[in-house]
């Protein structure tokens, strides 16, 4: 007599070896090119550092334009209207700034690939 805790593991095994025996395979049918203006809102290192201060809790513009190195409140602005417009950033209220959840979770996994 198989025991709950048996069925369990073998459905795990059988899905474990499914996954690693799957190809994986680039998306074939989308296109690649219309990712490519969302990629380059992160190819600024002044952008890069918005988005991690952001991710650290300091969600408006007068607290963001205490780090070192941002340059003015109007520099900033520019930034994240980038950002922003390409969905790097949303504005839950007035003047906040944060990373859709969704985003994040990619964000975090593009630098992640890049780290050496």
């Amino acid at each position: 007599m198989e025991k709950p805790v048996d069925n369990r593991l073998a459905a795990l095994e059988q899905r474990v070896a499914a996954l690693e025996s799957a190809r994986l395979r680039p998306q074939q049918s989308a296109d690649w090119a219309a990712q490519a203006s969302a990629l380059a809102a992160l190819g600024h290192p002044v952008r890069l550092t918005l988005l991690r201060e952001i991710l650290r809790g300091r969600t408006t513009v007068s607290a963001l334009s205490e780090v070192e190195g941002l340059g003015t409140s109007g520099q900033i602005y520019h930034h994240l209207r980038q950002l922003t417009a390409e969905g790097w950033l949303h504005t839950p209220s007035r003047g906040v700034f944060a990373v859709p959840p969704a985003r994040e979770v990619a964000l975090l996994a593009i630098l992640a690939a890049l780290e050496r």
